[in-house]
C-alpha cells in the first residue's frame, strides 16, 4: 500500500527546493552565530568588524580564483558572473577600513578560513563542488547583504553603500528577486544525476559549518561589549 505524504513530507519539487530545505538548518546555525548577533546588535568593536572582512577577503579570494577557471566548465560556466565579484570591493573595503591598500598583503585569515579557502580550492577538480561554495556564498549574499551593510553602516558611521560597505552593494544586480530566480532555475537545469545531486547537497552543508567556525573564532578573539 503506497504511504501517504502530508504537504509538510512531501518531496520538494526541484533540486533548488531540496538544497535550500536541507541546507535551511544550518544557515540558520550560520546566521545566529554569537559573532553575527553581536554585530547586529551593533556590540563588535570597528576592529572586529575588519577581522570579519578580512575572512570574507580570503574566501572570496579562493572562490573567484576557482571561478577564473571554470568559465568554460559546461556544467559550472554557466553559474559564473563577473556580476557577482566582490574582491574589488572587499579590498577597497580593507583600505579605507585599515587606512592603508599595502597593510593588506599583510593580513593573515584565522585558521577556520584557511581551512574553508582551502577547501573551496580543492572544488577546482569538481565543478559541483564549486557551485555548491558558489551558491552558499553569493546567493546569501544577494538575500541578505543589503541589510546587513545599511545595518553595519549605521553602526559604524560609514557612509550607506560606500566604503567599509562595498562588499554588501551589487551594483550590477538592482534586483536580486528575478537574478535569484534565475540562478535556482540553473541549478534545476544542471546534468546532475541523483547521487551527484546528494554531494552537491552535503557540500553545502559543510560549507555552512565551516562558516560557522569562522564565526566563532571571531567571536573567541572579538568579544562582543556587554
Amino acid at each position: 500500500m503506497p504511504t501517504t505524504r502530508t504537504p509538510a513530507e512531501a518531496e520538494p519539487r526541484t533540486f533548488s527546493q531540496a538544497l535550500r530545505e536541507r541546507s535551511w538548518p544550518l544557515h540558520d546555525v550560520a546566521n545566529g552565530a554569537g559573532f553575527i548577533n553581536a554585530l547586529m546588535e551593533g556590540r563588535i568593536s570597528r576592529a572586529g568588524y575588519t577581522a570579519l572582512v578580512t575572512q570574507h577577503h580570503f574566501v572570496y579570494e579562493a572562490l573567484e580564483s576557482v571561478a577564473a577557471g571554470m568559465r568554460d566548465d559546461p556544467v559550472a560556466g554557466p553559474f559564473v558572473t563577473d556580476d557577482l565579484t566582490r574582491g574589488p570591493s572587499l579590498r577597497a573595503d580593507l583600505a579605507f577600513l585599515l587606512g592603508d591598500a599595502d597593510a593588506i598583503d599583510d593580513l593573515e585569515p584565522l585558521p577556520a578560513t584557511r581551512r574553508y579557502a582551502d577547501r573551496i580550492r580543492e572544488t577546482a577538480q569538481w565543478p559541483g563542488g564549486f557551485v555548491a561554495h558558489h551558491y552558499t556564498r553569493y546567493l546569501g549574499d544577494l538575500s541578505g547583504g543589503l541589510a546587513v551593510g545599511t545595518l553595519v553602516a549605521r553602526t559604524y558611521g560609514f557612509p550607506a553603500g560606500g566604503d567599509g560597505v562595498r562588499f554588501y552593494r551589487f551594483d550590477a544586480i538592482p534586483k536580486p528577486r528575478p537574478f535569484k530566480d534565475a540562478y535556482r532555475a540553473r541549478l534545476d537545469a544542471a546534468p546532475w544525476n541523483p547521487d551527484e545531486r546528494e554531494r552537491v547537497i552535503d557540500e553545502v552543508i559543510l560549507a555552512y559549518g565551516m562558516n560557522t567556525e569562522i564565526f566563532t573564532e571571531l567571536g573567541a578573539a572579538h568579544p562582543a561589549a556587554g
